[in-house]
């Protein structure tokens, strides 16, 4: 995993080692054609106490709903789900810094519950808020990042922004992991990153977004760190066949649009909705 950080701490010794967090700092990837319909910036992002996340909403969620914040089930305050297991609407009041465009922080957003939360076949949580989309909206200008309900494509150029390290990180989508394995962890058709992404500890949750649509693709999670193979922090990709490649320096993401058609009315998350194809408890 991109590993989770152990907040202020971590911080500090990073700042005295003179490796200080970038303001809104980004790489590229030389050969990714940009195609941006508006330019990609930190509103919406949001930085947990030890990763990155955001504000999200379904296509069809309404002004008045609770808002939710996306990140990675391996940042949930209640440690690394074991596999096969689901965190489903357990009360939880951790808060979250909110990011403007420009980066900083314009307020605090607390939970209500973790609405969901699973390291298997993908790597995600779902946090409700107190606060509606209309409030956040009211209060801060600030709307949730949109949730592609569409499987993202091979060649797509994409933005990873960290609300952690007020940094953003621009590639293009590589292809797709069959299974990636890393430890105990499975996760199912990871979206692979070409190069340039070269994410960090404390970029976990971040949001993966299409640069031409400005939605939501991904949730950033992993990447391969010493070419070790299938071990915690550094994934392999095994294939249909069972092949296992290992790509040093690769980093992950897992997709999202998965997550759209098992959310319901009122934000609630609803597995046995139309299509929802999430793990079960």
């Amino acid at each position: 995993m991109n590993k989770p950080l152990v907040g202020a701490l971590l911080s500090v010794l990073l700042l005295g080692a003179g490796i200080a967090p970038a303001a809104a700092a980004t790489t590229e990837d030389p050969g990714t054609t940009r195609v941006q319909a508006k330019a990609v910036t930190f509103a919406g992002t949001v930085a947990l106490s030890n990763c990155s996340g955001s504000v999200v909403r379904a296509p069809s969620s309404q002004p008045g709903d609770p808002a939710l914040v996306l990140s990675n089930g391996h940042c949930l305050e209640t440690g690394f789900p074991a596999p096969g297991q689901v965190l489903l609407n357990r009360s939880s009041t951790r808060s979250f810094t909110l990011l403007n465009a420009a980066g900083s922080g314009v307020g605090t957003l607390r939970a209500s519950k973790i609405a969901y939360g699973t390291m298997t076949d993908t790597d995600v949580s779902l946090y409700q808020l107190t606060r509606t989309y209309a409030q956040i909206e009211s209060s801060y200008g600030i709307k949730a990042l949109e949730l592609d309900s569409a499987h993202p494509v091979k060649g797509t150029a994409i933005t990873v922004a960290s609300g952690y390290w007020k940094r953003t990180y621009s590639c293009a989508v590589d292809g797709f992991a069959y299974r990636l394995k890393e430890g105990s962890w499975t996760w199912k058709d990871s979206v692979r990153y070409t190069s340039a992404c070269q994410t960090i500890g404390g970029t976990s949750g971040s949001p993966v977004i299409d640069d031409a649509t400005g939605k939501v693709v991904a949730v950033n999670n992993t990447g391969n760190e010493d070419g070790q193979r299938c071990t915690d922090n550094n994934p392999c990709e095994v294939d249909e066949n069972g092949t296992v490649t290992v790509r040093k320096g690769i980093n992950y993401a897992q997709q999202t649009y998965g997550i759209v058609p098992c959310i319901g009315t009122g934000s609630q998350i609803d597995l046995n909705r139309a299509g929802c194809a999430l793990p079960r408890p």
